[in-house]
């Protein structure tokens, strides 16, 4: 991690009722991060190998079967701090393997400012 990643630290957290995460930096910059873009940047080893390997999609004429925690909206339900560096995101859908860094949380944020 460089210096200048690490200047930068959340100052505010908020959830808002459009699923989106804001996120208020120690510049001023506010970042709004879609829950489910945040959910598919994990970068734990279960996602990763589901990104390497994904499974077989089922044929087109069959359904594919969801949990309940699947099958409801997106959610973040818990945010901890790891460190002065991080935080653990628990997801709605039962994921909570995820260390989120500042450095990656700004570079999701940075993606949404291009778009």
């Amino acid at each position: 991690m460089n210096d200048q990643a690490m200047s930068f630290f959340p100052v505010e957290l908020e959830k808002t009722t459009q699923r989106t995460l804001v996120i208020v930096w120690n510049d001023q910059r506010r970042d709004e991060v879609p829950f489910r873009l945040l959910r598919d940047s994990c970068h734990c080893a279960h996602c990763s190998e589901e990104r390497i390997n994904p499974k077989p999609q089922p044929p087109s004429n069959e359904l594919t079967v969801l949990s309940a925690a699947q099958a409801r909206p997106l959610d973040i339900e818990v945010m901890h701090p790891v460190g002065n560096y991080a935080y653990n995101v628990h997801f709605s859908d039962g994921h909570q393997a995820g260390i989120y860094t500042f450095e990656m949380l700004r570079s999701i944020g940075g993606q949404q400012i291009k778009q």
